[in-house]
């Protein structure tokens, strides 16, 4: 889901790569939108233009969600969109209340051992990144 808001596409390749993601990797992608930041080449390098902190700071969560699980296959890690949520960062413009909100956290943490690990769900469904 987040990926979808990197326009560069080597980006969410490296992001993407299941088999050979690494903390290394998703280190240096943030490094380089902090580079790209600093230097006002944002959109000259396929970043997303509006709202890049919070869309690059999603999609690295996500892709560090993918090595957490690999990394601890005995742990479920995954990571959640919970949707629109009504909250102080959007001026409480979204659709969904608090408790709505806390509804796939919730499920997800409440899951059986050996429930699923390493994927992305947006509310309570199963999701791409």
């Amino acid at each position: 889901m987040e990926f979808q808001h990197i326009p560069n596409e080597n980006t969410r390749k490296e992001l993407g790569d299941v088999d050979g993601l690494t903390e290394e990797k998703v280190d240096k992608v943030v490094e380089g939108f902090l580079e790209d930041v600093k230097e006002n080449l944002i959109q000259v390098n396929g970043w997303p233009t509006n709202f890049s902190a919070y869309f690059v700071s999603k999609a690295a969560v996500n892709a560090f969600t993918r090595v957490l699980a690999m990394k601890y296959p005995n742990i479920a890690i995954n990571s959640v969109g919970p949707g629109y949520v009504k909250t102080d960062i959007n001026h409480n413009t979204g659709v969904l209340t608090v408790e709505e909100g806390a509804k796939s956290p919730v499920m997800l943490a409440l899951m059986p051992e050996g429930g699923p690990s390493g994927l992305f769900f947006d509310k309570t469904k199963v999701s791409t990144f």
